[in-house]
């Protein structure tokens, strides 16, 4: 895996300074600690940061075609590579190299801006085609790999892996974006294409943007999305045989590595699944790798500790305390903007065991989306059923009053909730699953801001992102919408951002055979009763993984990587808490109102109401804080 970076001059052929470029680089040198590579010429330059993982002696990069006239910079893996060089190689194309860098390269020129069509794997990269002038960028289907893109105000476009080699710019601009801080305290997160400061774009997965010289800013083109329409003729027997036929194959093509390879096994089902069909295609005993916490309650290393005796595993395992919270000012520096999902913190951890034994592990990254795992699924369908019972004219105001009157519940399982799930009725699906998902709810973060912060978000809701993702899908089953919205949004924003951002940090290549596009593609057509039925979540993937895995592992609660905020918060990280919520760095911001900042602090530190997940994420962002503004932060 590596780091890119790029500077292209849409208004010439300007001299760009190599010194510049080899800053944004560096500040990526996490992502590839082997190799630097630096080209630059007149109107372009391009940095790469590699992580040896194929042909070793000969893929360095910016890698260009034969006469230099074509030359890309990249990050991933495509997986059929092998496959292309054949097929490119029909075509009159001439390689000097193994790699799947320079298979890149022949595609464009074979098939332009339509090559990304003919790539499978995890992908972001830059391409400069001197003889048609024009720079194209492209990322991943499904948001692997990250892309982040500015325009100067000079004409001087800009792209790298990750937001602080952009950072790097003398002159961006770092003015934080409303509509930014909007979608973070609902979703934890920035979704994409927005990030924190108004003048960087992410590319959103399943996109390309061709610029050309002399032309204003290019809009991005999408080129792939996922289709939910049913196959209704394939049987159940078939569907399990035929999952387990294209999970092994998506599994065998991410074994390819000429460096020490394993599996992250966190007991769960989607990475024992991984190790199980890993142990079948591999001629040597699999590394694998967990985490066990001090405090048993978060702890299932004893499942993982099961499928690594059931497979004859090389497993390594490290436990870590479960007050683990001095990561809190790495991760801020780690992630570049906002990030509050605390499953970071382990994430972390893992990656740093990992990168001990080996430099590539395959993960069970995008199971829960494709086969409908998480626990919110069940809920929001059941929800959906009780909607259609009853006309909109009614159900709204109903349960609106409902909701209002009931008391608040936050420190029960969701099942006991009433008025949450009253809350989610009085809305439509998507606001209502919008409502289920969000840390703070529409009505905690207008208590939040301030009037004036109000004012500038002029109307926008954090729950404009799923209205506009929902309009495009045009999908009436309720579980395949929410589950689209997932794919979209959830899957790159956070969870894949968490694994690239934790793993790079290590130099670590982590690859996702769940996340294979066409087996995605595939279970977007399983009927959705294959997928959740009678409340339980991944059914086709259970049944079709029940000869490889035994009935414990596959039926047993879901459990995530949770860590236990609302202790830390009332114990080691009280004063923290104290000093983010009612000292003067978050009110300095002017974007946040002190009595109700003062409110969470003492409701949730009494014990009177859990606020650890809305505490948590204003944590994060004082920490963004911190990290940019440094010392003027709070002066």
């Amino acid at each position: 895996m590596c780091g890119i970076v790029g500077l292209f001059d849409t208004r010439g052929q300007r001299d760009i300074d190599a010194a510049l470029v080899r800053h944004m680089n560096d500040t990526q040198r996490h992502r590839g600690p082997d190799e630097s590579g630096i080209h630059c010429e007149p109107g372009l330059a391009f940095g790469h940061r590699r992580l040896s993982v194929i042909d070793i002696s000969l893929g360095q990069q910016p890698l260009a075609n034969e006469d230099g006239s074509v030359l890309v910079c990249y990050n991933g893996e495509i997986y059929n590579f092998q496959q292309l060089r054949t097929e490119l190689l029909e075509h009159g194309h001439r390689f000097r190299t193994r790699s799947d860098t320079e298979v890149i390269v022949h595609a464009w020129e074979q098939w332009g801006e339509a090559c990304v069509e003919h790539f499978r794997g995890m992908f972001a990269f830059g391409l400069w085609d001197r003889n048609r002038r024009c720079l194209f960028i492209a990322r991943d289907r499904l948001g692997v790999k990250p892309m982040f893109y500015t325009m100067r105000p000079d004409g001087m476009f800009a792209f790298g892996s990750e937001l602080k080699s952009l950072l790097a710019l003398p002159g961006l601009s770092r003015a934080m974006a409303p509509q930014a801080i909007e979608d973070y305290f609902a979703y934890g997160y920035i979704p994409e294409p927005r990030t924190i400061f108004q003048s960087v774009e992410k590319l959103p997965p399943g996109y390309r943007l061709t610029q050309q010289m002399f032309e204003p800013l290019a809009q991005p083109q999408r080129y792939w999305d996922v289709s939910f329409q049913q196959n209704t003729r394939l049987g159940e027997d078939e569907a399990r045989q035929e999952l387990v036929e294209r999970l092994s194959d998506a599994v065998r093509m991410r074994l390819i590595a000429e460096v020490p390879l394993g599996a992250f096994l966190s007991g769960g089902v989607d990475s024992s699944a991984v190790v199980a069909l890993m142990a079948g295609v591999s001629s040597t005993p699999v590394n694998t790798c967990s985490i066990a916490f001090a405090d048993k309650a978060y702890d299932e290393s004893p499942y993982a500790a099961e499928v690594a005796r059931q497979y004859g595993t090389r497993h390594y395992v490290q436990t870590v305390d479960t007050d683990d919270y001095a990561l809190i000012d790495t991760l801020a520096a780690l992630y570049d903007e906002p990030y509050a999902d605390s499953s970071a913190i382990p994430t972390y951890r893992v990656c740093q065991l990992a990168r001990q034994r080996v430099t590539v592990v395959l993960s069970g990254d995008g199971g829960d989306e494709s086969f409908a795992g998480y626990r919110r699924y069940r809920y929001a369908v059941a929800e959906e059923r009780l909607r259609r019972l009853m006309p909109a004219v009614a159900r709204r105001p109903l349960f609106g009053v409902l909701g209002k009157l009931y008391p608040k519940a936050d420190w029960a399982p969701r099942i006991f909730r009433a008025r949450s799930t009253f809350e989610s009725l009085a809305r439509d699906l998507v606001d209502g699953y919008f409502h289920g998902v969000s840390l703070m709810s529409d009505s905690m973060r207008e208590q939040l801001f301030t009037p004036s912060f109000r004012a500038s978000l002029q109307g926008y809701r954090a729950a404009d992102v799923l209205r506009a993702h929902a309009s495009t899908a045009k999908l009436d089953d309720p579980l395949s919408l929410i589950q689209y919205l997932d794919i979209k949004t959830y899957l790159p924003g956070d969870i894949l951002t968490k694994v690239d951002r934790a793993s790079m940090a290590h130099a670590l290549e982590v690859r996702s055979p769940l996340l294979d596009h066409e087996l995605v593609e595939w279970a977007a057509t399983l009927p959705p009763h294959f997928k959740l039925r009678g409340g339980e979540g991944k059914h086709i993937f259970k049944r079709a993984m029940t000869g490889h895995l035994p009935h414990n592992i596959l039926y047993r609660r879901k459990q995530g990587f949770a860590v236990p905020l609302a202790a830390w918060f009332r114990g080691p990280l009280r004063e923290r808490v104290c000093q983010a919520l009612t000292g003067n760095g978050l009110l300095s911001t002017g974007i946040f109102r002190s009595d109700y900042l003062h409110q969470l602090a003492a409701q949730h530190l009494s014990g009177r109401r859990d606020f650890s997940a809305p505490i948590w994420t204003l944590l994060m962002f004082d920490a963004f804080l911190r990290k940019e503004l440094g010392n003027a932060y709070a002066k």
